[in-house]
């Protein structure tokens, strides 16, 4: 007999080869239904997993995220043999589970159509209607690969070949379909009820544009339609908050094939958001006591050996001249910590000098792969709010703290603080080529950093892997609209670099000692914040940060020269206002603003220049009717200034 320790800390006794299924139909057959996968002792398994000795089972889900993802799995493996009916030239090779469903790539000749995704979405639903039972076994490396020659592809061989070459590796098969898989799956293809195929795109193999252009299917399921309807629901409202659609709508950015991918143009609009956005950080840094910096865009290949980028970040740098060649070979710059240390480095320092903050708005570069970039979310060149402080081992919790208090304003400023969460990201010692080799200050600095984030009482994930080459760090982390995580900020400690670097300072018994660094930003990457704050706003920015703060309606000709002295007047003020000038209708006027989202209408007719007034019309509040210009202005200035949401 075992025992099994249940979700909700009971436990019960069965004889030893009872699956996870047969607990499952004992505790209700209601749940037995619904149970997608299991937990057992931490690993996600199938139902039908056979269970040999005590341990820790949590039955799964649709609701349970390792539910989801047997569910989501099973739907890609259904996706997969639909397209193997219907084209079986079609080579297969990797289809996850992933946040909000599916996908699967496949080696075609052509690229998918929407109407071949209506087929393959039709088959779906008659392989659904089969019912196959779904079946789990195992092959051995040779076996398998002779499966992968006869019917599995070259893919699917390239996988095999990359398992431990004494590994019994798994495979399931549902009716006339067999793939490689580690599972787990539902019981039967009919556990799948309502699916979508949402859109096709390409995707180099592994993520190596070096390697095969594959198409990509992506599709989403669920075990009810009304579920599936209300996700679609959600995903056109993300589809209307996309910063790609909105930022070209409102007029904030283009891209231009001729420039490149990756490479943004800003409008007059858009850099007026950016510079408001610098300026916001820039005065509250100086505030805070950090001391600005303007270092190069390039630099020779000798400083980036020095501080271990060349050596663990060089795939991801633009580089200039040619390595085996006489001359210096430049790269622009992929951060800018080693440029700062050059200038901490120009003179002898003190402890009483320290802490020292460095700060730059910094435009950077890496060289990000074609499948990786997104809108402004992932570019090749950015401006980033960098800094680095520089401070003795007693300064290190308060000025990490600062930093955090720092972070904390600014998030709540834009809005964005209900939106993140932390990651404490670590380094992974089976990965020693991805990380300074040193376990002793790898150990001592995670240990430093997670006291101070236990202090500070933060509820965060740890991420083993994570880490900085040169050190731990703590993720800011964010979905945009579609649900994709991405990094916002980052905190990092550094125990590395300054003694790559040969930084010191003198203590206060005259010795000599090494400063320790704190690498951060505070609000992240300007381009990616921008995006987010499209989608969280829905284009419509709070007035301080809207790039036109108000516009001034004409309602004929007759009121041009009112409208224009009133336009240098809100001007000399530091309000942001166009005019409208145009010989249109008002209604067509009012409306063509209202689209373009700005804060306030201001139209003016006859009554409004007798009486040196404005009609206001409010985005959030609609008709306000006539103000005195004398009494507007200064609600508006003021609403700026306190940068309210």
């Amino acid at each position: 007999m075992i025992t099994i320790t249940l979700k909700d800390g009971s436990s019960k006794q069965y004889e030893a080869g009872v699956t996870v299924l047969d607990v499952a139909k004992d505790i209700s057959a209601g749940l037995a239904r619904v149970t997608c996968a299991a937990d057992v002792d931490g690993q996600l398994v199938d139902v039908r997993q056979p269970l040999t000795e005590d341990c820790q089972l949590s039955l799964l889900t649709f609701e349970d995220k390792g539910g989801r993802h047997a569910y989501w799995h099973t739907s890609a493996h259904i996706m997969a043999q639909a397209v193997k009916r219907l084209y079986p030239e079609a080579q297969l090779a990797i289809g996850p589970a992933i946040e909000t469903g599916f996908y699967y790539d496949f080696d075609v000749d052509a690229p998918f159509t929407p109407d071949d995704l209506e087929a393959i979405e039709t088959e779906i639903k008659a392989i659904i209607k089969e019912n196959n039972t779904i079946e789990r076994f195992t092959m051995d490396r040779d076996s398998a690969l002779q499966w992968a020659a006869a019917e599995g592809g070259p893919y699917k061989r390239e996988l095999i070949e990359d398992l431990p070459a004494d590994e019994a590796i798994s495979f399931y098969r549902q009716g006339d379909f067999t793939d490689l898989c580690a599972g787990p799956h539902l019981q039967s293809t009919g556990g799948v009820k309502a699916v979508k195929l949402l859109s096709a795109a390409g995707a180099y193999w592994r993520g190596d544009e070096k390697r095969p252009m594959l198409q990509r299917i992506y599709g989403t399921a669920f075990p009810k339609k009304a579920q599936l309807d209300e996700h679609l629901q959600k995903l056109e409202e993300a589809r209307q908050r996309d910063h790609n659609k909105l930022g070209r709508e409102l007029d904030l950015f283009i891209t231009s094939d001729i420039v490149g991918q990756g490479l943004p143009l800003f409008t007059p609009k858009g850099t007026k958001v950016l510079q408001i956005l610098e300026r916001f950080i820039e005065d509250e840094e100086e505030r805070r006591g950090y001391q600005a910096t303007r270092t190069p865009l390039m630099a020779k290949k000798d400083l980036y050996e020095v501080s271990g980028h060349w050596q663990h970040y060089k795939d991801g740098m633009f580089i200039m001249g040619e390595e085996d060649g006489d001359d210096d070979v430049l790269a622009l710059r992929p951060m800018t910590c080693p440029f700062q240390f050059q200038i901490y480095k120009s003179k002898l320092r003190s402890y009483r000098d320290l802490p020292l903050r460095y700060s730059e708005t910094s435009t950077l570069f890496r060289n990000e792969s074609s499948g990786e970039m997104h809108g402004l979310i992932r570019v090749r060149q950015f401006t980033i709010s960098e800094a680095h402080l520089i401070c003795t081992p007693e300064h290190l919790e308060a000025e990490f703290m600062g930093v955090m208090d720092l972070i904390n304003y600014v998030m709540d400023t834009l809005g964005l603080r209900e939106d993140i969460w932390f990651r404490f990201s670590k380094w992974d010692p089976n990965k020693k080529e991805k990380y300074i080799d040193n376990p002793a200050a790898w150990e001592f600095t995670q240990t430093q950093m997670k006291r101070i984030l236990d202090k500070m009482e933060l509820d965060y994930v740890e991420a083993d892997g994570e880490a900085a080459f040169y050190g731990p760090k703590l993720d800011i982390q964010i979905r945009n609209v579609h649900g994709k995580e991405d990094t916002i900020i980052t905190v990092q400690i550094d125990f590395a670099l300054p003694e790559r670097f040969d930084m010191n300072y003198v203590d206060k018994d005259g010795d000599r000692k090494r400063p320790i660094i704190i690498h951060r930003t505070s609000i992240g990457c300007y381009e990616r914040t921008l995006a987010l704050l499209i989608e969280k706003y829905a284009g419509a920015f709070p007035t301080w940060l809207a790039p036109v703060q108000a516009r001034l309606i004409a309602i004929s000709d007759a009121h041009h020269g009112y409208v224009k002295d009133l336009q240098e007047q809100m001007q000399r003020q530091g309000l942001r206002v166009e005019a409208d000038l145009r010989n249109e209708k008002i209604g067509y006027k009012i409306r063509e603003a209202q689209m373009q989202k700005i804060p306030y209408m201001l139209i003016v007719g006859d009554k409004e220049v007798q009486n040196k007034a404005v009609a206001v019309r409010s985005r959030k509040d609609g008709d306000l009717g006539p103000q005195p210009v004398e009494q507007f202005l200064p609600q508006l200035l003021a609403e700026a200034a306190s940068r309210a949401r």
